[in-house]
């Protein structure tokens, strides 16, 4: 019993003026007792950075990407039950998946980084690339292009012996080795082409010096071209006239940028692919919402929120993600446990192969699961969606290919 005048002694607290709910004890910022993980008074959590670290890494991976259980209940359907992700967070049936800005973040992160692991533009010699060979354009004699080229071509020749003793060792059947050595050869002799034209018209520049007595070609290897005559930022800048100066400038040192890249290129051709790789996620978040946009136009009449699209674009985005990841995860498996022909490489064409059918056939499914009209409109709304968004992605890639270039 309490005397007069004497607060009443709180359920939760003790004469000492401690919490009873468990082992929480009080906040230790504002000191009011705490019933859960966070103090409901200041919001501080419970949990701070002085801890075990193996502890602070588990709550990293479950913040960024619920990694629990929900994981493997997300990624399920997520890659063969079109729709069922969505339908499910429509129905408020949210907690026990991944929430679909966390999934689609961290599926394309993963992805392209793997990508970057797993694609090649080079051959590791440094001679499969259509844009010639530098040393051919620095050179400052007829007999210096000579050697350059034979240098090159004899590279060449050795990689192109290779690829068809590879395609002699090509099993009846393995579709997906041909190819590829078959593109590996194409590639290779394109590049060829390319040298012997590019050494001729060296060649022939020296030779008119000659005849004309006059200086020898100036050594201008990559030089970008904006009309008749090669860029140069002090004699023939670009200048757009409805711009101020100030842009003019800023883009003039874009390009100077991108021309000294250029020569990188030919060094390494990877370095585009990684630089092009990495920009490909910030440039689907920007088509994120123009793709939820087109749904809402496209099914202005089911009087859906934005939201609720958005929703859709999110899944979409995130299959993709994780059908393109599978793809290279397939790829890297390819090159390590099946470099050869044989039944291990035809299996793996094949997952490649179904994993491109299923990717369309899966957007079509979920369109029509989520938004529940009949085939004809389904398909016809496919079709005008699919297309805008193909033009968007072009001119997405055409941009990232350019921002690449000269950010790289």
């Amino acid at each position: 019993m309490h005397t007069t005048g004497d607060a009443p002694t709180s359920a939760h607290e003790t004469s000492t003026g401690r919490s009873t709910t468990g082992t929480r004890g009080d906040c230790p910022n504002c000191g009011t007792p705490l019933l859960g993980d966070h103090c409901y008074a200041c919001g501080q959590p419970t949990k701070g950075l002085v801890r075990h670290f193996s502890s602070i890494v588990g709550d990293f991976f479950d913040s960024v990407f619920d990694y629990d259980a929900r994981t493997p209940r997300t990624l399920w359907p997520l890659l063969f039950k079109p729709g069922t992700l969505t339908l499910e967070y429509f129905a408020g049936h949210r907690v026990r998946y991944v929430s679909p800005v966390r999934l689609f973040f961290f599926l394309a992160i993963v992805t392209f980084f793997v990508g970057r692991l797993v694609i090649s533009f080079g051959d590791g010699q440094g001679v499969a690339n259509f844009g010639g060979n530098s040393a051919i354009e620095v050179a400052r004699s007829a007999e210096e292009v000579e050697k350059a080229r034979d240098e090159a071509l004899a590279g060449i020749d050795a990689s192109l012996a290779e690829v068809d003793a590879k395609l002699a060792q090509v099993a009846d059947g393995d579709t997906s080795a041909l190819v590829d050595q078959r593109i590996a050869r194409n590639t290779l002799r394109a590049t060829r082409n390319a040298i012997d034209r590019q050494a001729e018209e060296r060649l022939a520049a020296f030779r008119q010096s000659d005849e004309t007595g006059g200086p020898p070609p100036i050594p201008r290897p990559n030089r970008l071209t904006f009309g008749p005559e090669d860029w140069d930022p002090v004699t023939n800048p670009l200048v757009i006239g409805w711009l101020p100066q100030f842009a003019n400038d800023w883009i003039n040192r874009q390009v100077g940028r991108a021309e000294k890249n250029v020569q990188r290129l030919q060094d390494d051709p990877d370095l585009f692919k990684d630089a092009l790789l990495g920009a490909v996620p910030p440039t689907l978040f920007v088509l994120l919402p123009l793709f939820a946009l087109m749904l809402k136009l496209a099914y202005v009449f089911k009087r859906r929120l934005y939201m609720e699209h958005l929703i859709v674009a999110l899944h979409s985005h995130a299959f993709l993600c994780l059908a393109i990841l599978l793809m290279f995860v397939s790829m890297a498996l390819r090159q390590w446990l099946a470099p050869n022909a044989g039944i291990g490489r035809t299996v793996f064409g094949i997952i490649e192969v179904a994993l491109w059918i299923w990717m369309p056939l899966y957007l079509l499914l979920m369109q029509k699961r989520v938004y529940g009209q009949g085939w004809p409109m389904t398909l016809l709304k496919y079709s005008v969606i699919g297309f805008c968004y193909f033009l968007l992605l072009a001119f997405g890639s055409v941009f990232t290919v350019l921002a690449s270039l000269v950010w790289m």
